[in-house]
């Protein structure tokens, strides 16, 4: 994959060297929009612990939070209503945290010229139909799924690894990838096994987290995959499901395992059963931004950060981490450990072709590597993997 370690370096260095100093008596008023709870130990509280470190870091800084800002939990709440709120009640930025709040924010900025915006996971500045004040924010988490996806290879006995899909988009499809191209990696270059021994199943259960009557219950599905004799299941979800199930399967004798997604400390909540957490880091980006936007110098762009490989769990640089859980082995960690350096060195690309879809059309020709453009509209899971693609 390519991406720019200039525009990290630049970053880093800026929220090392950036001090911003607000007036007296003028606070710096931001506001938070989290599609999940604020302590749903995944995505939303993720991206809430990183709002409290723009907080602990910029003097003077307030932020303004509102979760579970969904049609479900939030009947009749649009995006606009809750941008109107927030700006009478003194916010210079706002953070939309969900791809699902696209047209809303796109709104919100319209309506509010004033202010600045930031779409965490969206692309309008990209395709160029973003309005002036307005940005995307995203990781490079594919690499830290693929560290997950190589430690549920080196882990499984079965050769059987389940992946808890949320929705169906193009970001849900590429992560899934990402972790089946390092699960790949393990099972046929670091264990040396036959490619058709490998299984890797996706199972979507609808939205980004489990809302009864809605989705699919994330816990039956992660339960049917360790009934049909899958061992590891890595999450894609914005909840730690995946991972209760396997420890209370752990707890009953079970030898099974769980990756969780998105937020760092989720496997203290069954550390026997976890090999791992891929998990995005959104202080640093958040308060690089805060820090330009209180400073009047903010440029809205497509910013899709990839780990600092220095130190991947760097809390102070790393947009995105992998921190390896209480169930990995020994030997598996020091096989991580080499695969990481490779990644960050870039001795290995696993977006290298020749690489096709699942129904077999080519995505990356031989002879060259995926462009960022291929890599963020993803249409497809790839072939070798097992799962729907698509609603149909």
């Amino acid at each position: 994959m390519r991406f720019s370690r200039i525009l990290l370096a630049v970053l880093v260095v800026y929220l090392a060297a950036t001090s911003v100093s607000l007036a007296a008596g003028t606070p710096f008023v931001f506001g938070l929009l989290l599609v999940g709870p604020r302590n749903d130990k995944g995505y939303s509280q993720a991206q809430y612990e990183g709002g409290r470190y723009v907080e602990k870091h910029l003097p003077g800084a307030r932020m303004i939070v509102l979760d579970q800002v969904n049609p479900t939990d939030r009947p009749g709440l649009t995006i606009p209503q809750a941008v109107d709120d927030m700006a009478a009640k003194g916010a210079r930025l706002v953070i939309a945290g969900s791809e699902d709040m696209r047209d809303g924010i796109l709104e919100a900025a319209a309506r509010h010229p004033e202010m600045t915006f930031i779409h965490v996971s969206g692309d309008d500045t990209l395709t160029g139909k973003a309005p002036k004040n307005l940005g995307n924010l995203f990781a490079r988490i594919e690499y830290a799924k693929m560290m997950a996806g190589f430690a549920a290879a080196m882990t499984t006995k079965t050769g059987r690894i389940g992946y808890l899909g949320p929705l169906l988009n193009d970001e849900t499809r590429r992560v899934a990838n990402a972790a089946y191209l390092g699960a790949r990696y393990a099972w046929e270059h670091v264990r040396g096994e036959r490619p058709e021994d490998l299984t890797f199943k996706v199972s979507w259960i609808g939205f980004w987290f489990n809302i009864p009557g809605v989705t699919s219950d994330p816990n039956q599905v992660a339960g049917a995959f360790f009934d049909e004799g899958f061992d590891v299941v890595v999450s894609g979800l914005d909840a730690p499901e995946a991972l209760i199930v396997a420890g209370a399967r752990r707890a009953a004798g079970a030898d099974v395992f769980a990756l969780p997604y998105v937020y760092k400390p989720a496997c203290q909540l069954a550390p026997q059963a976890c090999l791992g957490v891929p998990y995005f880091n959104w202080g640093p980006p958040f308060l690089i931004i805060a820090r330009q936007v209180a400073a009047g110098t903010y440029q809205p762009t497509f910013a899709w950060l990839p780990p600092d490989f220095a130190d991947i769990n760097d809390p102070d640089t790393s947009p995105a981490g992998f921190m390896p859980g209480p169930g990995l082995s020994e030997e598996a960690k020091k096989a991580l450990d080499i695969f990481t350096a490779a990644l960050g060195a870039g001795g290995l690309d696993l977006y290298a072709g020749p690489l096709f879809y699942q129904d077999g059309t080519e995505f990356v020709p031989a002879g060259r590597t995926a462009t960022d453009r291929e890599l963020w509209y993803c249409p497809q899971l790839l072939r070798g993997m097992r799962g729907k693609s698509g609603a149909k």
